[in-house]
């Protein structure tokens, strides 16, 4: 077999995989009938109208509106995130924007050749389409943002600021960008996100919707108070700019309770709530399994939700001057320290990765303890009836 045979061999059965369950035995039969037709132009013809009726069967079922409204959702945060020549680490950031949009455009096919279709219900699918939007959102957000942090100033006095009176670099020119370090934590979390996103909202999960009911409503509420106590990464310069001082106090208190009780009581309301299709409490492991989906899904909703805010008011704020007078209260404030203020604020959004990677975590602890604790496993052990021995594991 030539090396041309097996590219089409390959080629097809992937196409093959992207064809709904039900139709996937008449899409094979289609590919492999086109030996049987003379070879030549007679085959090609065969073969290109078999591999746009494989086209046709898959999109159809995703309906073309949604793949549309995403290629150019996809387009536009490649495009975005493309660095200029006077950007650092040109290739890294280029690979990133393109190596990304095929990330997250791959993964929800496998996601559905693996995990099947989604939930039924509108929950799983906008929490879908919730975590699509934030990646698309952040990609762009965080390379602008760690351009302009590399970014060396023209004025010489803002260059003190930049880089203590040791700048190296061409004044006006980013010194700095992603690098391939940077760009290899990227893909992992957008793999584990996006990842764990498709297969809690997937039939294969068996979550149920009240488990993403709880997690979602947990996460929500956890991200609205962080993104209140951080609304600009934690910086002593920027830091709670509405509620300065120990206003901010009483939602700092909030802010931890949630990050390690949130995950717990929704761990804890999910495994014992769940209940499976006739009504029937879950067996112990799906209901530790309930628990700890809802935990997680809790706190890495809370990162994504706290990241998107936080990105987003700090990109209006170096875009919008009313912002940035609105969230220093009104003060005047020189061009010296205007940049400062940015530049520090800008450096320290950094955090938001720290809690992207961080908070998903703790709730798989403080769930998974949750969940067993109010869960106690079963003993085997059965109390005998009088006069009969007692018997173990029946």
């Amino acid at each position: 077999m030539g090396k041309l045979t097996r590219v089409r061999a390959v080629a097809g059965r992937c196409a093959v995989w992207l064809v709904p369950a039900g139709r996937r035995d008449w899409a094979e039969a289609v590919w492999a009938e086109a030996h049987e037709v003379p070879p030549g132009l007679t085959r090609l013809a065969w073969r290109a109208g078999g591999a746009w009726v494989l086209t046709r069967e898959a999109l159809i079922p995703r309906r073309l509106g949604r793949v549309a409204l995403f290629a150019v959702a996809a387009s536009a945060a490649a495009w975005a995130t493309w660095p200029g020549p006077g950007v650092g680490h040109v290739a890294e950031g280029r690979f990133s924007a393109i190596a990304t949009v095929l990330l997250v455009a791959v993964l929800p096919l496998l996601a559905r050749r693996f995990f099947g279709p989604a939930s039924p219900g509108r929950l799983a699918r906008s929490l879908r389409v919730l975590c699509y939007a934030a990646i698309l959102a952040l990609l762009p957000a965080f390379t602008f943002l760690m351009v302009f942090g590399s970014l060396r100033p023209v004025q010489p006095a803002y260059q003190r600021i930049f880089c203590n009176d040791r700048c190296t670099g061409v004044p006006g020119r980013s010194s700095g960008g992603p690098t391939w370090q940077a760009e290899i934590l990227v893909m992992l979390l957008i793999i584990g996100y996006v990842g764990v996103t498709l297969f809690l909202t997937s039939r294969r999960s068996q979550v149920t919707r009240g488990t993403l009911a709880i997690g979602t409503g947990t996460g929500l509420l956890f991200g609205v108070v962080m993104f209140a106590v951080d609304p600009l990464g934690l910086n002593k310069w920027a830091t709670n700019p509405w509620l300065p001082g120990s206003t901010a106090d009483p939602l700092v208190v909030l802010a931890w309770i949630l990050l390690f009780g949130g995950p717990a009581v929704a761990a804890v309301l999910a495994s014992r709530r769940c209940h499976g299709p006739d009504a029937n409490r879950l067996p112990y492991n799906a209901r530790i399994g309930q628990g700890i989906a809802a935990g997680v899904l809790a706190n890495g909703l809370a990162a994504m939700v706290t990241t998107v805010l936080g990105t987003g008011m700090t990109l209006l704020m170096l875009k919008s001057p009313w912002l940035l007078h609105w969230l220093t209260h009104g003060r005047h404030m020189t061009a010296f320290v205007t940049y400062r203020y940015e530049f520090y604020t800008v450096n320290h959004t950094g955090a938001y990765v720290l809690m992207l990677m961080s908070f998903p975590v703790i709730g798989l602890f403080m769930s998974s303890l949750a969940a067993s604790v109010a869960n106690p496993e079963p003993s085997d052990v059965r109390p005998s009836k009088p006069g009969l021995p007692i018997t173990y594991g029946e």
